[in-house]
């Protein structure tokens, strides 16, 4: 009896050790579902009025900055009836609930309810016409809490799968560096640019990092960020032909606007690129933000080639790396 309450005692401790140093026992199931998909609980009815309407215009329009037309988002409708524990465990979720006697419209964001990573939003309301006017005034936040839980399932997967070696090299240099999943490799290197590149026969997905020495506020400017970018694209980034380098598509102007992410402000600009003198292009996402102590502008950007594929989650897995950046 003596022996058998000694190896319980054991058995405890090892489980307490496990949970303090893993965050306690992994009881909930992994997500189900495709990137960039949305399952939306909705009766039919509502579906096809005033809510679904709604949240079609928000999650469904077009994202910006693709060389063709694809959604922010996949939405998949499932009727409240069909609700089971099928569909339980997909990664993004958004259950919209009309309740004649509510008082009041909200929604609500949870994490891992019923799996891990996920993202849950309940949407409740009288009727549909409030709950639609609710998405509305909602909307960047709505949308942009369901990208930014894409973008973490991203980063924690480089994380868990990560090719330390990269930033080993990229934080020598730099002094900070992003977390690069396997497959990930240097395709150049020079004292102020690094080229880290993942490709497959049909698909390339590149990071570039790079600086530039800081002057004044004007460094940030819209004009002078696409300037210096092209400036050190063309200098290192050639093309398939003779006098052929990436470059900036101008015919579709790039976007910018300042974002403050994990204790960094950086400029964020999205657009397209192209390769002058041949046919190459495709979507980018660039970070220029200070490096107070250097006095440089450091840049990050992502970039996607794959001319027989839809690009929007080829991007944002790229673009989820150049938003891992820490300082070490």
């Amino acid at each position: 009896m003596k022996t058998i309450n000694w190896l319980l005692v054991v058995v405890t401790g090892l489980f307490l050790y496990s949970c303090k140093f893993t965050g306690g026992p992994q009881l909930m199931p992994n997500v189900s579902g495709k990137a960039g998909e949305v399952v939306i609980v909705i009766n039919k009815g509502e579906w096809e009025s005033d809510a679904g309407s709604s949240l079609r215009s928000v999650l469904a329009a077009d994202e910006e900055y693709l060389p063709q037309r694809e959604p922010m988002f996949t939405l998949v409708n499932i009727p409240e009836n069909a609700f089971t524990s099928i569909f339980q465990t997909h990664r993004n979720l958004i259950i919209v609930k009309i309740l004649p006697d509510a008082g009041e419209t909200k929604i609500v964001y949870q994490e891992n309810v019923w799996a891990a990573p996920q993202i849950v939003v309940t949407i409740s309301g009288p009727d549909g016409e409030e709950i639609a006017n609710k998405i509305q005034q909602e909307k960047d936040k709505l949308s942009g809490a369901i990208l930014m839980a894409e973008r973490n399932r991203n980063i924690n997967n480089a994380k868990r799968y990560e090719e330390r070696t990269l930033r080993d090299i990229v934080t020598l240099d730099f002094g900070g560096s992003p977390y690069f999943p396997k497959g990930y490799s240097i395709k150049k290197k020079t004292d102020d640019f690094i080229w880290i590149s993942y490709e497959t026969t049909y698909t390339n997905q590149g990071i570039f990092i790079y600086r530039f020495p800081y002057k004044d506020s004007t460094s940030f400017s819209h004009n002078n960020l696409v300037a210096v970018r092209n400036f050190i694209l063309e200098r290192n980034v050639p093309g398939p032909v003779d006098k052929s380098y990436m470059t900036t598509n101008l015919l579709v102007e790039p976007g910018a606007r300042w974002v403050k992410y994990n204790r960094r402000d950086f400029v964020e600009m999205k657009g397209l690129w192209e390769v002058q003198n041949d046919f190459m292009g495709g979507p980018f996402v660039s970070h220029f933000f200070l490096d107070k102590e250097n006095q440089n502008v450091i840049a990050l950007e992502a970039f996607v080639y794959a001319p027989r594929y839809d690009k929007r989650n080829y991007l944002r897995q790229v673009e989820s790396i150049i938003y891992s950046f820490e300082f070490f």
